[in-house]
């Protein structure tokens, strides 16, 4: 073994290793233990072995046709957890129901035939069994490749269903996360189909593919924090009611008046954090905090502009008496949504402001 090659099994084990210890940091040392992180551990269980058996295969040429079988069959296993995590990271309330389990029915059909492959149908004299191989792979690629494409229809769908201005972050991350995992599933993908030309592309090659892979998704999925995120970001019944309760309150107390209204404290009037609460708004109310209050201040600042009562109020205290800190911030959120300024609207009335 040359260098070159002992750097090849570094780089490509290394990638295994560290895929593995992804997948066990999902199962036992993550605070949050939902679903998506248990289907994107057992994916990355799933993909070390299959880049095990070729890293072997790779190194050395006497592997048991069983071996070599069996490791291909992963793949008919790793589709179906591919498209079960995507839905559980985009559908509120998904389920592994038994009824999904039918879909790992042509793995276990083929890691269990595996074990019968006699030895001679790896012989490239016997024309039976290179036929019998070839078509093995040529259906486990293309199973793989149509689940690809399905968690990646399933995420279209859920992108098609939003305008870019009324996804909220933590729905923005999850969409982000799943098209680079997409992207990198179809990278693994060719690298393993051009493998087949052997002669033209190393074997090896998809080991260090998968490393470089793996890699950089975990990097993004640390940045992402996407092991705290799970399909109940698209859960909009829920938001919507969080959304009216949050709105009751502000408005019967009419809590938009306080100049000193902040985001973190009406999140503690529903018990959630001020990323959630700002995700409940954006979400529901297709605004951010600041429109959310503006709005309300706007709507009884046109009262008092237009009540003769209070005709001896200046421009200037009806936007202080509203909650606004400023009379130029009053001026902007009422010309945004009444599309006139406060002194235009209060001469539409023929109310003459006093000196």
């Amino acid at each position: 073994m040359d260098l070159l090659d002992i750097l090849l099994i570094l780089l490509s084990g290394a990638g295994l290793l560290h895929g593995m210890f992804f997948a066990v940091y999902l199962f036992f040392f993550n605070n949050k233990r939902t679903l998506p992180n248990l289907l994107l551990g057992l994916i990355l269980i799933v993909m070390a072995f299959r880049i095990g058996k070729s890293v072997l295969l790779y190194f050395s040429k006497e592997l048991e046709s069983q071996f070599i079988f069996a490791g291909l069959s992963l793949l008919l296993l790793i589709g179906p957890l591919l498209r079960w995590y995507t839905s559980a990271m985009t559908k509120p309330g998904f389920k592994v129901r038994r009824a999904n389990f039918s879909e790992i029915i042509p793995f276990a059909l083929v890691f269990i035939t595996s074990f019968f492959v006699p030895n001679e149908w790896l012989n490239e004299n016997n024309t039976k069994s290179v036929v019998v191989f070839a078509s093995c792979i040529i259906f486990i690629y293309l199973h793989l490749a149509c689940y690809i494409f399905i968690a990646g229809r399933t995420v279209w769908y859920v992108v098609k269903g939003y305008s870019r201005a009324s996804l909220t972050k933590a729905q923005t991350t999850v969409l982000q996360w799943l098209k680079l995992m997409l992207i990198g599933f179809v990278i693994i993908w060719v690298s393993y189909v051009f493998n087949i030309i052997e002669d033209k592309v190393p074997y090896i090659v998809g080991p260090i593919v998968y490393a470089v892979v793996i890699y950089y998704l975990s990097y993004r999925a640390f940045i992402l924090k996407i092991n705290r995120s799970d399909g109940s970001v698209f859960d909009t019944s829920e938001k919507t009611k969080l959304f009216r309760q949050l709105k009751k309150i502000v408005v019967e107390q009419k809590l938009y008046l306080e100049s000193t209204i902040s985001l973190a404290s009406i999140s503690k009037l529903i018990d959630k954090n001020m990323q959630q609460t700002s995700e409940i708004i954006n979400q529901t109310a297709k605004q951010n905090f600041n429109d959310f209050i503006n709005f309300y201040r706007v709507q009884e600042a046109k009262k008092l502009l237009l009540s003769d009562k209070e005709q001896k109020f200046t421009i200037a205290s009806v936007a202080f008496d509203t909650g606004f800190s400023s009379l130029s911030s009053f001026n902007s959120a009422f010309k945004k949504f009444e599309g006139a300024t406060p002194s235009s609207y209060r001469n539409r009335s023929n109310i003459v402001e006093p000196n």
